[in-house]
């Protein structure tokens, strides 16, 4: 437990918990106020994860948007933007896509052994492939990534992570920023899927704070005794 990051799982969701539309156009669950807001977080960072799915669906850039964070961060020795992390079992990640082009911080692809040759003849360039096990598992991820100096992991989704950290019961902070609107469509992706969560009726999790940021909510959980308050 000690060896692995800090670990922070945020996500934005609507009132009736998904992550967007099922629509291909991206829905915009936050608000000016509350994206300031999460870019702080990724400044304060070592690594961001996001899933495959994340990076084909949403095509981030993952970079800290703040001239001023960006400069904090080069004043303390640091990369402008934390380490860029994905994981794959099939290997249908694009070489061009923002993950990968945008930004010139370390960019990590843990992909499962029986693909790792395809990866890193397809990604070798544009990424460090790092072979993930038979089944990339999330804990053995965390400690790879904590022998690799990261000390604070940023997890941004999507569903099927935001599932597999929580169940392996990983995450010591969770960040939920609730939107004032419904989704209303079973097609679209809920923030967790199906699984054996440690919190339940026996075992509830700690809310560490609650913040309205304009139209939207900031529920902070802490769900291990790491938890960091502000």
């Amino acid at each position: 437990m000690a060896d692995r990051p800090y670990i922070l799982l945020s996500c934005a969701l609507s009132i009736d918990g998904y992550l967007g539309s099922a629509a291909p156009r991206r829905l915009e669950l936050s608000n000016d106020a509350d994206f300031d807001r999460v870019d702080a977080v990724r400044a304060s960072s070592d690594a961001i994860l996001v899933g495959a799915a994340t990076v084909r669906v949403d095509n981030p850039r993952l970079l800290v948007r703040s001239h001023d964070r960006r400069e904090e961060r080069r004043a303390r020795g640091l990369p402008p933007s934390p380490i860029k992390v994905t994981v794959t079992e099939r290997m249908e990640l694009d070489p061009g896509a923002d993950f990968f082009t945008a930004g010139d911080t370390e960019k990590l692809v843990f992909c499962a052994s029986p693909r790792l040759l395809e990866a890193r003849s397809r990604l070798g360039t544009v990424a460090t492939v790092v072979d993930g096990g038979r089944r990339v598992r999330m804990r053995r991820l965390t400690e790879e990534l904590g022998e690799r100096g990261v000390r604070r992991l940023m997890v941004e989704g999507g569903g099927n992570v935001h599932t597999q950290f929580l169940t392996d019961d990983l995450v010591d902070e969770l960040q939920l920023v609730v939107a004032p609107f419904f989704v209303g469509d079973s097609r679209a992706t809920r923030f967790v899927s199906d699984g054996r969560f440690p919190w339940n009726p026996d075992r509830r999790a700690r809310l560490g704070e609650v913040r309205q940021i304009g139209d939207v909510v900031l529920l902070r959980y802490a769900l291990s005794a790491r938890f960091e308050t502000e």
